[in-house]
C-alpha cells in the first residue's frame, strides 16, 4: 500500500489505531485496525446512507452513471487533509496515515 501510494508514514500521531490480525476459517490471515477508540470520540451522523433500493429508484430515470472501480473499490476516494491524521494507524515500523478512504472509515 505505501508503494502505490495508499498510505504514507509520518513522524507523530494525535490518534493511533493498532493493527489487529485475526485467523480466517481458511487459514488466511485477515488485517484489520481497531477504531473502537476513535469510533467512540466521533460525532455520530444524524444522516445516514439511504437503502440502497432508495438510490436506485432515485438515479433510475437517468442515461449515464459513474462508478468505483471493484478491484480498487474504496481506495479511489481521495481523504480530505484535516481529516487523515484521525485515521492513523501504527505497525512496526511506526504510524502510518491514510491518502484515500481505507474500506470501512
Amino acid at each position: 500500500m505505501l508503494a502505490v501510494g495508499f498510505i504514507k508514514s509520518i513522524k507523530e500521531a494525535t490518534w493511533l489505531s493498532p493493527i489487529v490480525v485475526v485467523p480466517k476459517k481458511n487459514g488466511k490471515l485477515k488485517i484489520y485496525i481497531n477504531f473502537k477508540k476513535l469510533n467512540i470520540a466521533t460525532k455520530k451522523d444524524l444522516y445516514p446512507l439511504p437503502f440502497t433500493t432508495e438510490v436506485l429508484n432515485i438515479v433510475a430515470r437517468y442515461e449515464v452513471y459513474s462508478f468505483l472501480d471493484g478491484y480498487s473499490g474504496y481506495l479511489q476516494i481521495s481523504m480530505a487533509p484535516k481529516e487523515k491524521y484521525e485515521i492513523t494507524f501504527v505497525i512496526n515500523w511506526g504510524p502510518f496515515i491514510w491518502k484515500v478512504m481505507s474500506f470501512g472509515v
